[in-house]
């Protein structure tokens, strides 16, 4: 989608600060942490959200959360804890429309989020 911010960065037309990225999915630090560790792991494939997924789209979700696995060792947060989210649609409070996973660690993760 050529007005997609994400897609956007994955063609490196907008500059990211990567620290993952494979021929499904890439990885960066987010703009505005709300943790120590905030990345953004996001399908290389436009999907809108969640409500748009595919039967064919099921590889790419679960490639996502090995992704997650490997990231959560790299940045030590594995063992104290971390949260994965994905927001769907306005209400949901998803800004971006690309399905995209936020993976957050490094200190105490309230509920509700805040």
């Amino acid at each position: 989608m050529s007005d997609c911010i994400f897609c956007k960065i994955v063609k490196g037309e907008i500059p990211s600060e990567k620290v993952y990225e494979d021929d499904i999915v890439y990885a960066f630090k987010d703009i505005s942490p709300e943790a120590p560790v905030h990345v953004l792991i996001i399908p290389k494939k436009h999907i809108s959200n969640l409500n748009e997924l595919k039967q064919e789209d099921e590889n790419i979700i679960a490639h996502v959360f090995m992704i997650a696995k490997k990231l959560v060792k790299e940045f030590k947060i594995d063992e104290k804890g971390y949260r994965i989210v994905t927001n769907c649609g306005e209400d949901g409070g998803q800004t971006v429309n690309h399905i995209h996973f936020h993976l957050l660690g490094g200190r105490v993760l309230q509920w509700p989020p805040g």
